[in-house]
Order: C-alpha cells, then structure tokens, then sequence
C-alpha cells in the first residue's frame, strides 16, 4: 500500500487553513534537533494502529506524515495507514524537501546531531585511526579499518547496526 504524497506548499498552505495536520514520525531525538513548527511527533517506533483516529470521521483534518527524507514515511505506508486518519498523505522529500521548498523549521543546537551522522563520524573516525597506527605503529592496526568495514557491511545486510546500539545509548543521545 503506498499513501499518496503532497507538496510541501500544498501541506503548508493545508496546516494553515486547518485542513490538515503535520506527524513527524522520527525519534525524539532526531525531532528535537530541527523539526517543523507546526509538526507533533508521533515516532514511528511508537505508533500503534488507530492512535490518530478521532470522532469526527471524514470532517477531521487530513494527517500529512514526514521523516527526514521521506523515504521512511513512504515504506511505512500501510501501517501509518492503519493509524485510522481519515486521509493520509506523505509529504514529499519529508523534512529535507520542507526545507528545499525554503519553508522554516526550528533548529536547537544544543541537541545532539541524527544517530546516522554519528556513526559515520566514529566510522570515519576508526577507520582513519587505524590507518594512520598502521602506518606509523605496527602493522597489526589495519585490523581495525578491517573490523570496522566488516561492521558496516554486516549493518547494511542486516539492518541492525551495533556502533548505533552504543551511540544510541550514550548519554548524550537519551531523550528528555
């Protein structure tokens, strides 16, 4: 099941006559970095079927979904669906196309950067760490370039990516 998409003016011209509503479908922790004004969160990982339907059927507003990209909304189509809006749509290219279309979001940061970007940075960071030992040490450090890549493969077969498990259970990165 797919939803269909509206543009980021069509949704924001909808927020503003009442028509609609915006659900940021993120973390906390991603929508507390930047997120649109109008937006409520209702994270993925958390939404239960039929926890945005409302007594008043077809007269309540629409429900317009996003997450960064708007890839994550639109693969979840069938169970954002299941959430029992009246109408639901998918706003195109999520936050990252809001932003595009030149539309402001609120940006606080003192709050830690996408769980994503971290492990890249701590990728990147190991990798070139191990290089340079390799280089400079002893040879042996390669090892850990070689550990890292094999992680990242195994995270981009599986899905399940062990650097973020840890980065998400920093302290840094808890909500709240």
């Amino acid at each position: 099941m797919t939803l269909p998409t509206i543009t980021p003016a069509e949704a924001r011209r909808r927020l503003a006559d009442g028509s609609a509503i915006l659900v940021d479908i993120r973390e906390p922790v991603e929508h507390a970095r930047e997120a649109i004004p109008a937006a409520r969160l209702h994270s993925l990982s958390t939404l239960a079927a039929g926890s945005l339907s409302a007594a008043g059927g077809a007269n309540e507003p629409a429900v317009i979904f996003h997450c960064q990209s708007g890839r994550r909304t639109a693969d979840n189509a069938s169970r954002l669906q299941a959430c029992g809006a009246p109408q639901a749509y998918v706003l195109e290219g999520g936050l990252s196309g809001w932003k595009a279309a030149g539309f402001p979001t609120h940006i606080d940061r003192t709050k830690p950067i996408e769980l994503q970007r971290q492990v890249q940075i701590g990728a990147g960071v190991l990798v070139l760490l191990g290089v340079l030992l390799a280089w400079l040490v002893a040879p042996q450090f390669i090892l850990l370039p070689a550990f890292v890549g094999t992680g990242l493969v195994f995270a981009g077969i599986s899905g399940w990516c062990g650097m973020a498990k840890i980065l998400g259970a920093m302290p840094w990165n808890r909500a709240g």
